[in-house]
């Protein structure tokens, strides 16, 4: 038994490294998981209604109403975060855990080129050029990646989910760069980016009062309320 308690923590080391990741990990492929089960449900119920065919479960997963459904929120999440990486470098908040500090200069905003000797230092800090503009800004890009490969997307399943209901009515069916000129797409849109920018600034005016012991996302219970930065 002794051994096999002193083994555990070694056993266990690189999930509580990791810990953070594999939480949210599993979080989003259950509730995934939870979205294309209730969803083909829903689409089933919708096609007795309409006296259609049943669609199987890889019908659903490629039919433009999942697309839509999947895209048009994993667009306003990238939007959100890429948003807030760029809203963060230069505006801030006093009191807010969320904010650089405004009196003391954040080691956010040292040059990496006087660390390009520097042990342990990423690659392309050390290569510097290029590859060092590219690195500095790396979060953004892929951000803006993100966002700009989820909007494709939301138009082809939004535009294939629209004109199925185009047709159904008679209607002419529309182009992805003419559905992206529809109320239909903006509404989808706005109705998710409206509440991530929501969140967020409950989040960043919540932590000027309120405290989380224990995360990183808070400041110290016991901290000013004017004190901004974690």
């Amino acid at each position: 038994m002794s051994v096999f308690l002193r083994a555990r923590p070694t056993e266990w080391s690189w999930a509580r490294r990791n810990g953070l990741f594999l939480a949210n990990a599993i979080v989003f492929l259950l509730c995934f998981a939870g979205m294309v089960l209730a969803g083909w449900r829903v689409s089933e119920h919708d096609a007795v209604l309409h006296g259609q065919a049943v669609e199987s479960l890889w019908g659903f997963l490629t039919s433009g109403d999942f697309a839509e459904a999947t895209f048009e929120n994993w667009e306003s999440e990238f939007l959100q975060m890429g948003s807030y990486v760029v809203l963060t470098t230069f505006l801030f908040q006093k009191g807010s855990s969320e904010s650089k500090s405004l009196d003391e200069d954040a080691p956010q905003d040292a040059d990496p080129r006087e660390h390009a000797d520097d042990a342990g230092a990423p690659w392309p800090v050390r290569r510097g050029g290029l590859a060092l503009v590219l690195y500095e800004n790396s979060l953004l890009i892929l951000f803006t990646v993100l966002f700009a490969g989820s909007v494709v997307g939301h138009v082809i399943g939004g535009a294939a989910a629209y004109n199925e209901e185009q047709v159904e009515h008679g209607a002419g069916v529309v182009s992805g760069w003419q559905y992206l000129g529809t109320s239909q797409f903006w509404f989808e849109s706005m109705q998710n980016w409206q509440s991530e920018f929501l969140v967020i600034t409950v989040m960043v005016v919540g932590t000027v009062w309120l405290r989380q012991r224990g995360s990183s996302q808070s400041k110290p219970v016991a901290a000013p309320h004017a004190e901004t930065g974690d």
